[in-house]
């Protein structure tokens, strides 16, 4: 298939997950992506491992950034800044992430290089935006998470607060910041501008939290108050949550409370008919039916609770899901070559379009595997 974004030339000056994780999304459906590097380093995230490595890269680093070519190139060096400047002068979208008025003293913020390429959709994230008293705070996940308030709505009321097991301000932002480019672009094919397209770490996880946080803004300022016991949202009562069950974990989502307590015959729930009581009494609740549910195991449960459509699940792990026909049909999981011929999976593009799913099995390049061959194409060598 002919993918949405074949033709269009994306520069990356970008590093670790939310430049990259956006870039990576454009080039998923079609973009060609140069990845902007500095010779002998690169992208921060080719040495920051978890413990697995494939030629020499981490392969945090390979997961964000195959299909993409690398050139490496010093952009302090002003000859290499001339040629940097004639790439940006064909390309269709810039995407950087560095921190606030680097790109500016490079001469290659937007306001700049729109100069001679009007056309171009120019991307940025931050950690914090430009302006306030944070914009030269590192724009670390961890940092913004713990910032935003995020972590005050996981776990218990007797845990400390808990942040996302992943960076999840990082991977938001980059979906914010493909949206942008993607409205741009239409904008684009209508008068021929580009424009520039900003988001930060802290706005985005801002409005990850919109649905709580429109609550707090319209409550008096009253904090959200994580329930003690199961808790999984702290705005909702009763059922919500996962609960232990004989052999495993099962998980409950709104409903009626009296339904329940009939369906797994537990009448001490029925007390509590006021569906007042199931928010406000919720750990007293929570508390009758985490002792109720360990009775059965969770095959027991479900097969008694989804006939009646009410709405509940098992709880898996990586490997319970990955072995569950469920997950096999999604065919989510593809293998991917590096440069050097290493085959590793890795999750594909989540998109589908006209019915095909989004696949490409080139890995991430070697640090500055393209820059001859990128030189040569846009007649760099003369510049």
């Amino acid at each position: 298939m002919v993918k949405p974004l074949e033709g269009l030339l994306v520069l990356e000056f970008s590093q670790y997950l939310s430049g990259p994780s956006a870039a990576l999304r454009l080039a998923d459906m079609g973009a060609r992506v140069i990845k902007i590097e500095k010779p002998g380093q690169g992208d921060g995230n080719r040495k920051l491992s978890l413990g697995l490595e494939i030629d020499g890269d981490s392969l945090l680093f390979h997961t964000t950034n195959r299909n993409k070519e690398s050139y490496a190139v010093d952009l302090k060096d002003p000859g290499a800044l001339t040629k940097i400047k004639t790439l940006i002068g064909k390309a269709d979208v810039l995407v950087e992430n560095f921190r606030p008025g680097v790109m500016k003293k490079l001469g290659l913020d937007y306001d700049s290089v729109r100069k001679f390429n009007p056309g171009l959709v120019y991307a940025r994230v931050t950690g914090y935006g430009d302006v306030g008293p944070w914009q030269e705070k590192p724009g670390q996940d961890l940092l913004v998470q713990a910032l935003s308030g995020l972590t005050w709505l996981n776990g218990n009321a007797d845990q400390p607060p808990t942040p996302f097991g992943l960076a999840v301000a990082d991977m938001v932002a980059g979906a914010h910041l493909v949206q942008g480019i993607m409205a741009c672009l239409v904008r684009r094919g209508k008068d021929g501008q580009g424009g520039l397209v900003e988001v930060s770490l802290l706005e985005s996880i801002l409005d990850f939290q919109f649905e709580v946080l429109t609550q707090y803004l319209n409550d008096g300022g009253n904090l959200p108050q994580r329930g003690a016991v199961n808790s999984a949202h702290a705005y909702l009562g009763a059922p919500y949550g996962i609960y232990p069950t004989q052999d495993g974990f099962i998980a409950l989502a709104m409903g009626s409370l009296i339904t329940l307590a009939h369906l797994l015959d537990c009448p001490s729930l029925l007390a509590y008919r006021d569906p007042d009581d199931w928010r406000v009494k919720r750990d007293e609740i929570k508390t009758i039916l985490g002792n109720h549910l360990m009775k059965k195991t969770t095959q027991e449960w479900l097969s008694i609770l989804e006939p009646a459509d009410y709405w509940c699940s098992a709880v898996f792990n990586w490997d319970d899901l990955i072995h569950h026909e469920a997950f096999s049909v999604l065919h989510m999981v593809q293998e991917v070559t590096s440069s050097q011929g290493v085959r590793f999976k890795t999750l594909r593009c989540p998109i589908r379009v006209d019915g095909e799913v989004l696949n490409n099995q080139r890995g991430a390049p070697r640090l500055g595997e393209h820059t001859a061959l990128l030189e040569e194409e846009f007649a760099l060598q003369r510049q």
